[in-house]
């Protein structure tokens, strides 16, 4: 599975759910959802009717993460947030909100049909102090430490090369600047057909790193105090929601991962000037 193969198939499947939802024909789970069904357990029930209240409902019906990363860290007014994999927006919105109007929020997407629906959004809400870029998450395109806060929800895991996101991330951070996404984690051995199925990356799910490896690649990268806390632990029956249409003995392969996929808090902290290791 090369990267440039998982990389096209990760932006086509994000454009789809971008052009469903502008075309009104899905909802927030289905709408290009990698899974396809709209009680999956992964992207479903992530955010208060408070938060998605304020917020345009295609900003809402776009969002296919795994937990809800503006709950991760305080913001305070006047800081800079950055969100990795941006998609439709909500979480850029929120923390924009969030941050009020001397901070700022930016949005990071290499989809263009997720941009405009984004754009689309910003617009509709009335928001100021939010901007989308388009880029990559292998080589963000903002200088060295200008953000305060890196969050992120289900995209790390999309990437072929997460030592590279982890390194940049660390990068755009000034020092004492926080890292705080949601994403999908493994612990044990994930069957070698889930693992192979490039479909399965969309969902974050045959791209999910071990619990240990993510430490290990985020104190590697240079960041510290590192945590991960589990917060939806999946169990053999919803695999279901992932595996259907995938060609697999959905019974034998989700017994197999029983309990070893779960979403995660992941928070870490880029040391303050002066504790930097060289």
């Amino acid at each position: 599975m090369s990267t440039k193969e998982i990389k096209l198939v990760v932006k086509e499947k994000y454009a789809e759910a971008a052009r469903q939802v502008q075309s009104g024909s899905a909802s927030c789970c289905g709408a290009g959802s990698a899974f396809g069904n709209c009680c999956d357990p992964i992207t479903s029930n992530l955010y208060s009717s408070g938060e998605t209240g304020q917020l345009p409902e295609a900003a809402v019906r776009a969002s296919l993460g795994c937990g809800n990363p503006t709950a991760l860290t305080e913001l305070k007014p006047g800081e800079v947030v950055l969100d990795l994999g941006s998609g439709g927006g909500i979480d850029v919105l929120l923390s924009a909100k969030r941050v009020g109007p001397t901070g700022k929020a930016y949005g990071l997407d290499m989809t263009d049909e997720m941009l405009a629906l984004a754009r689309e959004n910003q617009k509709k809400a009335g928001i100021g102090n939010a901007e989308f870029l388009k880029g990559e998450i292998e080589h963000i395109p903002l200088p060295d430490a200008s953000v305060d806060v890196i969050i992120s929800n289900c995209v790390i895991n999309l990437s072929a090369d997460k030592d590279r996101v982890l390194r940049e991330a660390h990068r755009v951070l000034k020092p004492g600047g926080r890292f705080a996404v949601s994403d999908v984690v493994t612990r044990g051995n994930i069957p070698d057909q889930v693992r192979a199925n490039v479909l399965l990356w969309v969902g974050c799910v045959a791209g999910a790193l071990d619990e240990d490896d993510y430490r290990n690649k985020l104190a590697a990268a240079g960041f510290e105090d590192i945590d991960l806390e589990p917060t939806r632990i999946y169990r053999a029956e919803d695999a279901r929601s992932f595996l259907e249409d995938k060609g697999m003995d959905i019974d034998a392969v989700g017994r197999a991962m029983d309990g070893k996929i779960f979403s995660a808090f992941i928070r870490a902290a880029k040391p303050a000037k002066g504790e930097q290791a060289c």
